[in-house]
């Protein structure tokens, strides 16, 4: 997840609503409910203690909502975001699911039929204020089950200091990735591009590069196509540009956590490597002074960012449709939103709210992740299969890019199991 933020990412009041991303007649049709009704809500915690907690924000989401809606009540559980979707399968299988999850993935509910639709709780108003790209990516054939919550985009970052220290120009193509790092290099940097694909998020690091290179995950019709000619190409690359000459630092990229990485660049210790807001705050605290460009390509600067999104969904278990319907329209409120994403550098997932922030002077740090959004590519959310092509990318991913590596096969080894998992569905 994810990204972010720590992960996931990431931001958003979506997370809670933005990160947050992340009810009613109590399941009697369309009778008025006589008794009171109680929602009941898991959401993921964004936060890295008690002070930034999340559990913060969706308790006053909770108490504005009761407030405006009298005789239905909110009961938060918020969990560490690394727990948060396997507590909620657990509830789920075990009988209990609660009426709205805030969490990473939807689509094994959704095909499960366990979800309501967002025709089914949301305001046309609502729905049609998501973002194009996020809301595509929480339909399965045409239908939106999963409303994101919060958004992240990645850049790539580079440590200004260091580059001015060798002379170096932000770089926009791949050559200049390596020419750059070639420089770094000599000069002593640890690392002079850090390559994280370990497997805490080798997911997404690769998608970041496989975009970089014209390819993906998936073709144009959404189908896996993870050992195309430009994915093989690209790994090609990094194996003899970067990892075959040395360029990625004193860790095997297979072995190189995210969050190692990024502790290494707040540090002062890294030339390069692909971010997040999150990190950008995290880096500039420590005095690196962090420059941005959209992700270099083989020809120059990559057209669309790798997004990363979280969601929120409408469990029909208990026949909440109403009042989770209510809730939804009030928490993605731009109030609401925006509060949320401001509180952990992640991005807003509605237009009116990725406005307001853009506008606001305060947010201005954040103005390349928002225009990256709408031209952002996502991970194949919408696949139950996902999880399962997610997982061998991590596990496998990092001998791809190794001296000597065969990424043709490696990656061939991937589609395999995409097209088996697929055909499991």
């Amino acid at each position: 997840m994810g990204e972010a933020v720590q992960r996931r990412f990431l931001g958003l009041t979506a997370v809670a609503a933005a990160l947050g991303m992340t009810a009613t007649l109590s399941g009697c049709g369309g009778e008025a409910a006589a008794d009171d009704v109680t929602l009941k809500l898991v959401a993921a915690d964004y936060g890295t203690g008690p002070e930034n907690s999340s559990d913060k924000y969706w308790s006053g989401v909770a108490a504005g909502f009761e407030k405006e809606h009298p005789g239905i009540t909110v009961d938060v559980t918020v969990l560490h975001w690394k727990d948060v979707d396997r507590e909620v399968g657990e509830m789920v299988k075990a009988g209990n699911a609660p009426d709205i999850a805030q969490i990473g993935a939807y689509a094994d509910y959704a095909k499960a039929g366990k979800l309501y639709t967002a025709d089914e709780t949301l305001a046309i108003r609502t729905t049609a204020n998501f973002l194009p790209s996020l809301a595509d990516a929480g339909k399965i054939n045409g239908t939106q089950y999963g409303l994101p919550f919060v958004a992240s985009t990645r850049l790539l970052f580079y440590n200004e200091k260091l580059f001015d220290q060798a002379g170096l120009d932000a770089p926009e193509t791949w050559d200049d990735i390596r020419s750059d790092a070639a420089a770094l290099k000599a000069k002593g940097v640890d690392y002079p591009f850090a390559l994280p694909l370990g497997q805490e998020e080798a997911q997404a690091e690769t998608l970041m590069w496989l975009l970089s290179g014209g390819g993906g995950y998936t073709d144009d019709v959404g189908a896996y196509d993870i050992d195309s000619a430009e994915n093989v190409t690209t790994f090609r690359w990094v194996r003899d540009n970067l990892v075959g000459a040395g360029l990625t630092g004193p860790v095997a990229p297979g072995k190189l956590d995210r969050a190692k990485a990024f502790k290494a660049f707040a540090a002062g210790k890294v030339g390069m490597l692909n971010g997040h807001p999150t990190l950008m705050d995290e880096a500039e605290a420590e005095g690196v002074k962090v420059g941005m460009v959209p992700l270099p390509g083989s020809d120059g600067p990559t057209k669309g960012s790798m997004g990363v999104a979280d969601w929120m969904m409408g469990f029909k278990k208990n026949g909440h449709r109403e009042e989770i319907g209510k809730f939804f329209d009030y928490a993605y409120s731009d109030e609401n939103v925006l509060e949320f994403a401001d509180q952990y550098d992640l991005l807003p997932v509605t237009g009116s709210a990725s406005a307001a922030m853009e506008t606001d002077t305060k947010h201005r740090k954040l103005r390349p992740f928002l225009a990256a959004l709408p031209n952002s590519t996502l991970i194949p959310y919408g696949k139950t299969s996902w999880a399962t092509v997610s997982d061998a990318i991590k596990k496998k991913i990092g001998s791809a890019v190794a001296p000597g590596s065969n990424p043709e096969g490696i990656l061939g080894e991937v589609a395999a199991e995409a097209t088996r998992a697929e055909a499991a569905e």
